[in-house]
């Protein structure tokens, strides 16, 4: 088999992390989990977001995460969830990516606390555009507290997987993604 360049490395390896989000995510809409409290859900795809957050570089993770919005967005026929996803999922990211440079890899579960926190901020926000109404914010301290449970199962989750991964990743993909990954 003849070996691919590294730029063709680097966008099936992007690739690869894009569709298991996207399927986690898909995944995620055909489980009848309710907990009674409108748009609370697991993230399972924000699962990898974090591992890519910290295993690739910020532009590969970036495109990553939008990648699974927009397809998102079409697979499940929500066009305002786009609007939603792409506000938290974009305050996420940011504080993900700030975090990160001041946090082991020991610590990526609360980075993951601190993003789904953001997350529910930014989709806030959004509803508080789109309804012309602060009373939204109300709705804040129930997301909170579901946004801690989330971010902190997905961010265990995403901790284990670098821990696993991590060394291995690094020491194969470390000529595509460059040393220390925009650390």
């Amino acid at each position: 088999m003849k070996k691919l360049p590294s730029g063709a490395k680097r966008i099936v390896l992007d690739a690869l992390f894009a569709a298991v989000a996207l399927s986690l995510f898909v995944i995620e809409l055909m489980i009848p989990l309710s907990v009674g409290i409108p748009g609370v859900k697991l993230g399972l795809a924000n699962i990898v977001t974090v591992v890519a957050v910290f295993l690739l570089s910020p532009v590969d993770a970036a495109g990553i995460l939008y990648t699974r919005i927009l397809l998102g967005g079409v697979f499940s026929g929500q066009a305002m969830a786009l609007l939603y996803s792409l506000a938290g999922g974009t305050l996420c990211f940011i504080a993900t990516l700030v975090l990160k440079r001041f946090v082991t890899e020991k610590q990526i579960w609360a980075v993951s606390v601190i993003g789904s926190l953001a997350h529910n901020l930014g989709q806030t926000l959004v509803a508080a555009a789109v309804l012309r109404t602060g009373a939204v914010f109300l709705y804040l301290p129930v997301l909170f507290i579901a946004g801690i449970l989330a971010g902190l199962f997905t961010g265990v989750s995403a901790q284990i997987l670098v821990s696993r991964l991590g060394g291995v990743f690094r020491a194969r993909y470390e000529n595509i993604y460059g040393r220390g990954n925009g650390r």
